[in-house]
């Protein structure tokens, strides 16, 4: 998936959830997956509690957290 692509699967809007980023057309706050995540909790059990967030939705935030964290360029724009 392009990386553009990705973007488009959060939200970030002040009439939502106080423009905490969230999953696009939902009210589920991006942060919510790294929780779940953190806490031991796979993606299918992410999935099971928030039906609204596609598979594709979530892998995508992931993958963009990835590529932010994996991508030279985007590294040292914002660590160097």
């Amino acid at each position: 998936m392009p990386v553009s692509m990705l973007y488009q699967q959060v939200s970030i809007d002040a009439e939502v959830m106080s423009g905490t980023p969230v999953f696009a057309g939902t009210r589920v706050p991006v942060q919510t997956l790294f929780d779940y995540i953190e806490g031991g909790d796979d993606l299918n059990e992410f999935l099971d509690d928030f039906p609204s967030v596609s598979k594709q939705a979530a892998v995508a935030v992931l993958e963009m957290a990835k590529h932010t964290l994996t991508t030279e360029k985007v590294l040292h724009e914002n660590f160097a």
